[in-house]
């Protein structure tokens, strides 16, 4: 439920089953922060009645937005407190015949918003771009320091171009190498067949000689 009242918009939650003690502890973080602060606090708090609350509170800034025509970045948490709602009172059973009672509570959460005055909103929105520039600075850093700056960029490109230089010599060593393993192999095949050649001179004449002598 959200009603206006002269100090501001309220927004009340009846019922809520939780006790209020639990719920006070949550109200206790947003109370006098301006809306973006009290949604973060609320966002990041591991309370059971966190949820509860944010809602509680969009409900009451949008109903400030719409009926009052108040922008959302202007208002603040002016007043948020929740009172004891009904206890329903349940038993579980025990030893001997007995039985136990168990309280269920509830609560009334309440959170009335207003406008800042103007010298507030202009200190909130210039802690806002202070904390956007350190944001800021903060992500350039980092990027910064993931990236390679322009010298290792170069020697990396040195590096790179030694390394295709130390690998086009070991191809031209590989090659020289290789022709002179070919010329070899040709020059020993060509002393081989020049000495069968010889061989078979040889041979031809012992047998003409012999032939000769027979003839005789």
């Amino acid at each position: 439920m959200t009603t206006a009242t002269n100090s501001g918009v309220r927004a009340v939650l009846r019922g809520y089953r939780m006790s209020a003690s639990k719920v006070r502890e949550v109200l206790d973080l947003i109370r006098g922060k301006d809306i973006i602060s009290a949604r973060d606090i609320l966002v990041y708090t591991d309370r059971g009645a966190a949820k509860a609350v944010l809602k509680l509170l969009a409900s009451a800034v949008a109903n400030a937005e719409h009926n009052n025509g108040i922008p959302g970045d202007e208002l603040y948490v002016a007043a948020c407190y929740a009172d004891e709602g009904v206890t329903m009172k349940r038993f579980s059973a025990r030893a001997r015949g007995r039985a136990a009672q168990i309280l269920k509570r509830t609560s009334h959460i309440t959170i009335i918003v207003d406008r800042m005055d103007d010298r507030k909103i202009a200190d909130v929105i210039r802690k806002r771009n202070n904390d956007e520039a350190k944001r800021q600075a903060r992500r350039s850093a980092r990027v910064r320091a993931s990236s390679p700056s322009k010298d290792q960029i170069e020697e990396s490109q040195v590096e790179a171009s030694e390394d295709e230089l130390l690998e086009i010599e070991d191809v031209a060593v590989t090659e020289v190498v290789e022709t002179n393993v070919a010329v070899e192999t040709v020059a020993a095949e060509s002393v081989v067949e020049a000495d069968a050649t010889e061989t078979s001179s040889e041979a031809e004449v012992v047998d003409s000689a012999e032939v000769e002598g027979e003839s005789k």
